[in-house]
């Protein structure tokens, strides 16, 4: 966090993934007096006044989040980005600006903001709201050494984040992180529907298949061997292990996730580019 002290930053708009960041910045120590949350939402913002935050109705002084700021978090919807940054593009100076609003490549953005440039794009997901996130982020050239410091700083303060080099990337994590919680929440959903027809209760089919997904993402995370030699080496010649991977590779699961994060993926480029 040695890179964001005492900083300011502010957030134009205070959703679930604005509240994430904030808390993840709260938890490693980044003082509420720092952040100023620009939110249309009287009861939002009383929330986040009781964190000891400052926070601005954007609709009444549509400036005040932006003036003084060293960071500018955009944290609004795509289809309404055009319209809440027209608001405040005049007074930007030389804060940095970080977007999170999926599909809006940096141009767009830039072309928002009045021709703008010093402009980074995260793509973050939601487990970010318990700061285990993952975030990707693209830097365009203009963006300095310092200022790509500063966005990964608050990009991690929500959990991992990495840079790729190609915006195009972002695509490809949106298929892998941003959009993939929904894939393991959908394995889960019909791992405990199966528990159940196999006899289990609903909750013990659940804490049994929550607890085993959640203790062997941390074996892939905490382990030098990759995640196909840890299936193998739970997978014994004509166990049950191995009944069960041989029924998956006969029906081309494998393929299937593939195919799907491909969807994914030309999905993303399809957005990003009718908006």
């Amino acid at each position: 966090m040695r890179f964001l002290e005492s900083k300011k930053i502010s957030f134009i708009g205070g959703g679930n993934m604005a509240q994430a960041m904030i808390g993840g910045l709260l938890a490693k120590g980044f003082k509420p007096s720092l952040i100023t949350v620009a939110e249309p939402n009287e009861a939002a913002r009383n929330k986040l006044e009781e964190k000891g935050l400052k926070t601005v109705d954007a609709a009444v002084n549509p400036t005040a989040a932006v003036e003084g700021a060293d960071i500018i978090v955009l944290a609004v919807k795509p289809q309404i980005m055009g319209a809440v940054v027209a608001e405040f593009k005049d007074a930007l100076t030389d804060q940095l600006v970080i977007s999170i609003a999926a599909g809006l490549p940096v141009s767009t953005i830039s072309t928002m903001l009045g021709g703008y440039k010093t402009i980074v794009r995260a793509m973050p997901n939601t487990p970010a709201m318990l700061q285990m996130g993952a975030s990707g982020l693209y830097a365009p050239s203009e963006i300095s050494e310092e200022q790509k410091q500063l966005a990964l700083a608050v990009m991690s303060s929500a959990g991992l984040a990495l840079w790729v080099e190609e915006e195009d990337h972002l695509h490809a994590v949106t298929a892998v992180s941003g959009s993939a919680p929904a894939y393991f929440f959908y394995f889960l959903e019909n791992m405990i529907e199966a528990a159940v027809d196999l006899g289990l209760t609903p909750k013990q089919a659940s804490a049994l298949a929550m607890q085993t997904a959640l203790g062997s993402a941390q074996m892939s995370i905490v382990s030098d061997t990759s995640p196909s030699q840890l299936r193998e080496n739970v997978t014994s010649p004509n166990g049950t292990t191995h009944e069960a991977i041989e029924f998956m590779k006969a029906h081309k699961v494998g393929e299937h996730i593939q195919q799907a994060m491909k969807a994914c993926s030309d999905r993303s480029i399809e957005l990003s580019k009718a908006l």
